[in-house]
């Protein structure tokens, strides 16, 4: 996303604040609160980098791809600070993690490098710049949640919101960086995030999503280091707080969705039945090298565990194809789980050697890109005609869609979600963003149900 104007800059504000935000809805999530500190501190966001006293870039490390892209940027960004030479440019988030002082030599129009973890820090660090110099702060933190800080809600269509409920991994997945750039595991009180949700209800927001490198993990502790509330409890609290919000929650592990997460999804209708499940790879040796903790059987199980406690749910999945050794067999492995797994949605990538990972150290990246592209390509055909047939034999059914806008096709049709995560379609008559309407499905692509609302939703 690019930089947005926030709904609630403060009217004191003396002082202009641009953001991008590359990669994942925890980058997002992340900008917000950065927007509230600067908020406090007199900065309003813009949407015009021309305008703004101060730039941030805030960043991703997930893949090559990611960082070349900000690379790039960064430098279109020097010649809006050439014409604006006061000018603050810092780059935020897992990439300022993982490069540090990299970030400083590479690119003189940086002046700020800042990690996940150390957003409180801003003010002191632009305070630096002022005074003439470079300022970095990127430690890792275990302790630090931003739990008190309100998100200043960027590009927000006001109905829908995230809610960072905890930060860092674990899991040393040998193929990712976010242990070492969002370091390790810690939860949020439940309190501050119930208080979160309840204030984004009053608000008028209907839909919030619960944020986490692996949310199943949640667990807030007592002073003796106790579990007092797990994940699965606290989906319960927020869903127990109103009928008409609606909970979804990003991102899972296979090895921590418990049967109590799924059958607490199941007692709950303003729990979506929605679940990210991701496989990364069908093969039981390559799961080994990836370090995931599970192998395909047992990966089988849990899927079929799923469906049974929640019939009608919808999963989608993670792929990386042509990870270290990956064999043409082993890749067929991951080709039998697609066409065995049936997921709505997918997101499918081409193994990116990551700097400073487990598998960057052990093991040579030893397939030809050509080849890696070659079995993504047969892997998205797949997950095409899955997505296709799930969303056909939608056809004829009646859907509760909570609408989040229009379409961004046509202004004359609306466009939501069901509870399963798919984008329904339909002509806009008289209803509005924000309500919850039942729609009768009538034709399905591979991408969206179409269809056309019956009646709106009125909960008791």
């Amino acid at each position: 996303m690019r930089g947005v104007i926030a709904d609630n800059a403060p009217e004191t504000a003396t002082r202009n604040l641009y953001i991008e935000t590359y990669g994942c809805a925890m980058n997002l999530a992340d900008s917000e609160v950065v927007a509230s500190i600067m908020a406090e501190k007199g900065f309003k966001t813009t949407q015009d980098i021309n305008e703004a006293d101060v730039v941030f870039v805030n960043t991703c490390s997930i893949r090559d791809n990611a960082e070349a892209h900000v690379w790039g940027r960064l430098r279109e960004i020097k010649h809006h600070k050439k014409t604006n030479p006061g000018m603050i440019v810092g780059v935020l988030g897992c990439m300022a993690e993982r490069l540090k002082t990299q970030l400083l030599e590479k690119e003189q129009v940086i002046d700020i490098v800042v990690g996940p973890d150390a957003y409180r820090d801003i003010p002191q660090l632009i305070t630096q710049v002022e005074e003439g110099h470079k300022a970095v702060n990127v430690l890792l933190s275990r302790e630090e949640t931003y739990a008190e800080i309100t998100p200043v809600r960027l590009s927000s269509n006001g109905v829908n919101a995230f809610i960072s409920i905890m930060r860092g991994c674990d899991n040393m997945c040998s193929f990712c960086v976010v242990p070492f750039t969002r370091g390790r595991e810690r939860s949020r009180p439940s309190d501050s995030i119930i208080k979160e949700a309840n204030d984004l209800y009053t608000q008028g927001y209907k839909e919030v999503t619960l944020l986490g490198q692996n949310v199943d993990s949640y667990k807030e502790l007592d002073e003796q280091g106790n579990v007092i509330c797990n994940f699965a409890q606290l989906l319960e609290k927020v869903a127990l707080l109103r009928k008409d919000l609606r909970i979804r929650f990003v991102s899972s592990h296979p090895k921590d969705i418990t049967d109590e997460v799924l059958h607490t999804i199941k007692r709950y209708d303003n729990i979506c039945n929605y679940i990210h499940y991701p496989l990364q790879s069908g093969n039981s040796r390559i799961l080994e090298l990836m370090n995931r903790t599970y192998d395909r059987n047992w990966f089988k199980q849990r899927l079929d565990k799923i469906r049974e406690i929640i019939p009608d749910c919808g999963i989608s999945t993670d792929i990386i194809t042509g990870f270290c050794t990956e064999t043409e067999e082993e890749h067929q492995d991951t080709v039998t789980m697609m066409e065995y797994g049936k997921f709505n949605f997918a997101f499918m990538y081409q193994y990116s050697e990551r700097p400073g990972t487990l598998a960057a150290r052990r093991y040579k990246d030893d397939i030809p890109s050509e080849v890696k592209l070659r079995r993504l390509q047969e892997v998205i055909e797949i997950q095409h005609k899955n997505s296709l047939a799930l969303n056909q034999a939608k056809v004829g059914t009646v859907q509760t869609v909570l609408i989040e806008g229009l379409s961004k096709k046509s202004d004359q049709s609306l466009r939501g979600r069901n509870d399963q995560n798919s984008v329904v379609i339909f002509p806009k008559e008289n209803y509005n963003k924000g309500q919850y309407v039942k729609v009768l499905i009538e034709n399905a692509t591979q991408t969206s149900l179409i269809g056309k609302a019956l009646e709106e939703v009125v909960f008791d």
